[in-house]
């Protein structure tokens, strides 16, 4: 006997105001960086590019973020909302992290979601760029987790 899903609110079809919440939501799951726990935002089957992986699938998305999460040390990620429609939104994102060397990253990204009936993503498409940066020059400053409500966004951070 399968378990029912789980509707994931917000659900299509998306207000404005439901497509900012889903983008928050999703930012606050990757900077909780727990690969079990983001996986479930997904659907079973859910499609995933990532730069150029192709991912199908909870558990292989589970398994991406495991070993991202392993690599990417200081992992700080915001997200904001670029547009959205009835069961799809766009965000454009940045993240800050290290590698083992101590070497700082902004990652800059778009990512194009589409959403079953139950609010959870069916596809994504992420198209990422790595750019080093000085430890001086890092700007996602809060302590590891979720980013506080007064902390900047992209926009208000020039990005």
């Amino acid at each position: 006997m399968t378990t029912p899903i789980q509707p994931r609110p917000p659900v299509p079809p998306f207000s404005y105001d439901d497509a900012v919440k889903k983008v928050r939501m999703a930012e606050d799951g990757w900077n909780g960086r727990d690969p079990a726990k983001v996986a479930l935002a997904y659907t079973p089957d859910t499609k995933w590019r990532n730069r150029s992986q192709f991912l199908n699938g909870r558990a292989e998305v589970e398994a991406f973020l495991t070993e991202k999460w392993r690599t990417e040390n200081g992992y700080r990620l915001i997200k904001e909302i670029w547009a959205y429609g009835p069961n799809r939104i766009a965000v454009r994102f940045c993240y800050e992290w290290h590698d083992e060397t101590g070497q700082w990253y902004r990652a800059h990204g778009n990512e194009n979601w589409q959403f079953d009936e139950n609010g959870l993503m069916a596809e994504r498409h992420a198209s990422i760029n790595d750019v080093p940066i000085d430890d001086k020059d890092r700007l996602f400053l809060w302590p590891q987790g979720r980013r506080p409500d007064d902390h900047p966004g992209l926009t208000a951070l020039g990005l």
